[in-house]
């Protein structure tokens, strides 16, 4: 059966968000009831929209619109045409393109999976001196072939229940990093790194972080020579800052490889299962935890464990998580500057050895559960990525 080839206006309502007059860092239009989206909620989103880090006040929504829960949102810049649907009624800024789905004629499900398929494409038209972007009028340029209404619901459908699923896991994540970082904070989290005061139990101290890991830091091949990365037969998974910002506790994949080779001629460091990474440069103070052997960028610090008797990789987890980085290096218009002999540097709260031994059994618990549940989304992801463009191409009846 041939599908026809319509516009989105052919199929629903299209628009750009609206932020005019807007400047930068306007203070007397946010902290209000109305969410604000921004282009970083909308790739942070499975599929819906139910977490965000502004809102609009009163005076945020006059120069602005309130879209309606279930509107698609499109990226046009920085991020070109990552895509989620809006879990509430909720602002969103002119780098944001919202589609309506015409209930008549579409499913906004449906429409979210054809940007899916085509996202490569989308990109590949985008233009900006500055950084891509991809304009309302090249969007209204895609044809997207739409079967009738029923083939579409049900293609949504099956698709949908993947994300459902995927979405329902990372909810159950998030909840058991909650409880367990609770626990972390109940025990240790009186301890202030920038307070010289702290009054310690005894048989704690506070060292140096290099005292107590092996903290190595990441390399990256020479980026001109592709020979030395994305190598599917033999490609070491390659951590970046953006792989990191993506993960939920541990890391599972990468965006990117490298081969064997690379690693032995350029010495890199090669991290062991259960290491804690912190990136600390631009983007300061993420972590996350390894699930195999892996090299990362120079932007990445390993902080390996050699004595399991006196430390473990859920306190230190924590402990970098929850710490005051701003205390650390100089703040400048870019970020907080620290360096590696800084990380090296940073003041521990060490324990004594019964306490963290009974810590990590508290919350090994929660850990394995939620490695189990990054598992289960990998495999779900997987099989749906595999059925999206042959149900999107009709190559599948349903």
């Amino acid at each position: 059966m041939t599908w026809e080839q319509k516009s989105l206006d052919e199929i629903g309502f299209i628009g750009r968000g609206k932020s005019r007059h807007r400047p930068r860092n306007a203070e007397h239009l946010y902290g209000g009831e109305y969410p604000f989206i921004q282009t970083g909620d909308i790739k942070a989103a499975n599929f819906r929209i139910t977490a965000f880090s502004q809102t609009y006040n009163e005076a945020g929504l006059a120069q602005s619109k309130l879209w309606k829960e279930g509107t698609l949102c499109i990226t046009i810049a920085a991020n070109i045409a990552d895509t989620a649907i809006l879990g509430m009624d909720a602002c969103f800024p002119d780098s944001v393109i919202g589609f309506v789905s015409d209930e008549n004629k579409s499913d906004v499900r449906f429409v979210k999976y054809f940007f899916d398929v085509f996202q490569a494409r989308m990109k590949s038209i985008s233009t900006g001196a500055a950084q891509d972007n991809l304009s309302l009028e090249k969007l209204l340029t895609f044809k997207i072939p739409t079967p009738p209404l029923p083939t579409q619901r049900r293609i949504a459908s099956i698709l949908s229940a993947y994300d459902h699923l995927i979405e329902n896991n990372l909810k159950r994540i998030k909840l058991l990093e909650e409880v367990a970082e609770l626990i972390y904070i109940g025990e240790f989290g009186f301890f202030k790194p920038s307070n010289e005061v702290n009054q310690l139990p005894q048989g704690w101290t506070v060292q140096r972080a290099d005292e107590i890991f092996r903290i190595n830091i990441g390399k990256t091949p020479p980026r001109g020579q592709e020979e030395w990365f994305n190598d599917s037969d033999s490609g070491i998974k390659w951590v970046s800052i953006k792989d990191i910002n993506n993960s939920s506790v541990f890391i599972l994949g990468t965006t990117e490889t490298v081969t064997e080779n690379a690693v032995g001629k350029f010495n890199m460091n090669v991290t062991q299962i259960d290491t804690v990474l912190l990136s600390f440069k631009l983007t300061v103070g993420k972590v996350a935890i390894t699930t195999e052997e892996m090299v990362t960028n120079e932007a990445i610090a390993h902080f390996n464990i050699d004595n399991e008797t006196r430390m473990n990789f859920e306190y230190i987890y924590f402990y970098l998580k929850t710490f005051p980085y701003d205390s650390l290096g100089n703040t400048s218009a870019i970020g907080t500057a620290i360096n590696s002999k800084i990380v090296k540097a940073m003041p521990i709260l060490l324990p004594d050895s019964p306490v963290i031994q009974n810590f990590g059994i508290r919350v090994k618990p929660y850990f394995l559960h939620i490695k189990n549940l990054l598992k289960q989304n990998s495999k779900l992801q997987e099989a749906r990525d595999i059925l999206l463009p042959r149900l999107m191409n009709g190559e599948i009846e349903v």
